[in-house]
């Protein structure tokens, strides 16, 4: 499993988010406190609290590609 904090700020970045998590054959989760959501599910992410950047784990270790295509919503 690997993890970046992620951060969403628009309806349309949420959009293109999903659509690009949507191709991983691996599960991926977004962790806002207490809560966590299938990044897949466009209704769980805009349950979190997208103001503030989120937690993200991929669990697959062959996730390069993927964080390469989400780089542009990925913090420090």
């Amino acid at each position: 499993m690997k993890s970046v904090t992620i951060q969403l700020n628009t309806i349309n970045d949420v959009k293109q988010f999903v659509n690009i998590v949507s191709k991983c054959d691996y599960d991926v989760d977004l962790i806002s406190g207490r809560y966590a959501v299938d990044a897949k599910s466009i209704m769980g992410i805009f349950s979190l609290d997208i103001s503030k950047p989120i937690k993200l784990e991929a669990h697959s270790e062959d996730t390069d590609a993927f964080f390469g295509e989400i780089k542009a919503f990925i913090v420090d």
